[in-house]
C-alpha cells in the first residue's frame, strides 16, 4: 500500500506534498527534521492522504497535485476528505 500526503506547518503557513509506504513513520521523520525541505516548518501536522495499491499510481497522483501548484485546490482536497 502506498500513500500521497498532504502536510501542513502553521509555522510557515505552507503545504508539504509526497508519497510514501508508511505514513506514521514518513510524518515522524519530517517532524525531526530528517528532510531538509521541510526543517523549517516543524511542526508539520497530516491534513490529508490518499490509498493507493501501487508505488507507480501514487507517484502519478503526487505529481498532478504538484502540477495543479494551487493552494486553492489543495485546500479543496482537504476539505472533501
Amino acid at each position: 500500500m502506498f500513500f500521497v500526503y498532504i502536510l501542513y506547518s502553521n509555522k510557515r503557513d505552507r503545504y508539504y506534498i509526497g508519497y510514501t509506504s508508511e505514513i506514521e513513520n514518513r510524518v515522524a521523520k519530517h517532524n525531526v527534521g530528517s528532510t531538509t525541505s521541510t526543517k523549517s516548518g516543524i511542526p508539520w501536522v497530516l491534513v490529508y492522504k490518499e490509498e493507493f495499491e501501487s508505488k507507480t499510481d501514487a507517484i502519478k497522483r503526487e505529481k498532478e497535485i504538484k502540477r495543479m501548484k494551487s493552494r486553492k485546490y489543495i485546500e479543496r482536497l482537504i476539505k472533501m476528505n
